[in-house]
């Protein structure tokens, strides 16, 4: 059976004359010999070994398909499932590194926020501090000015009661001096005095 017809008849009608004693063919047999040698040529495309080929094709696609799924479907399974794995690892990782940058800014954005109110606070508090602290030294600097500008009337006014007293007693000195001098006339210190008064009036 595993014998093809198309190798059996490669054989040279020579070949058969010499082996089986035959005489040689005859001119329009060998031409049908030679197309039905040349027909047999290759087996795989004689339908004759159709059943053949295909059982053997369903069998080694069966033993391919065994093995493939006991040593390599597995370990391509694995691999996918660990890389899976990874992926949604890393994914989750992701998503917490996104969770805790976001959380980190909204906390920096409070914490400035809060910062320009404190700053804020500060400012007006330092602002309203200086001006009640210049009002205060405004007030003080006035009221010492008052006092230093009231003691000084008041030394003014008794210098000038001091000068205005003197005045009058050289005022009746000279007077008294000029009668005796000039008139001959000896007069009081009363009487100067009652004249001086008499002319300052």
């Amino acid at each position: 059976m595993f014998v093809t017809p198309a190798f059996a008849q490669t054989e040279s009608p020579d070949a058969h004359g010499a082996h089986a004693g035959t005489e040689p063919l005859a001119p329009g047999e060998g031409a049908a010999h030679t197309e039905v040698a040349h027909e047999g040529a290759f087996p795989p495309f004689n339908p004759e070994y159709y059943p053949s080929q295909i059982l053997w094709l369903a069998i080694t696609f069966g033993v391919f398909f065994y093995v493939l799924k006991k040593t390599i479907l597995p370990q391509i399974g694995e691999t996918l499932n660990d890389r899976r794995s990874r992926v949604s690892a890393d994914l989750d990782a992701a998503s917490k590194m996104k969770t805790d940058a976001d959380a980190a800014h909204a906390a920096y954005e409070q914490g400035l926020a809060e910062a320009r109110i404190r700053s804020h606070a500060i400012a007006t508090e330092a602002r309203d501090n200086a001006k009640n602290s210049a009002e205060a030294e405004r007030k003080r600097t006035e009221g010492a000015l008052d006092a230093k500008l009231e003691e000084a009337q008041a030394r003014i006014g008794e210098i000038k009661s001091r000068a205005l007293g003197e005045v009058g007693q050289i005022a009746e000195d000279v007077t008294q001096s000029i009668l005796a001098d000039v008139a001959k006339l000896d007069v009081s210190r009363e009487e100067a005095a009652g004249a001086v008064a008499s002319v300052r009036r």
